[in-house]
């Protein structure tokens, strides 16, 4: 049986934590940055969690 492949898109935008939930960051951070307000900048430095079934998703793809 051959192994499964880890999807190259997935793994570079996601990561697992220890506890299992699929972390990201947030889209909108890389031009027009100064179009942009401060406060909306600032919440989008922070990560986010995927939950439900879209996490299952990626986690299939990520091979775990």
């Amino acid at each position: 049986m051959p192994k499964n492949k880890t999807h190259s898109g997935v793994k570079k935008r996601f990561k697992l934590t220890s506890s299992g939930k699929v972390k990201f960051a947030r889209p909108n951070r890389g031009h027009f940055l100064t179009e942009k307000s401060q406060g909306r900048k600032r919440k989008l430095r922070r990560g986010a969690y995927i939950a439900g079934k879209n996490a299952d998703n990626i986690k299939s793809l990520l091979g775990k």
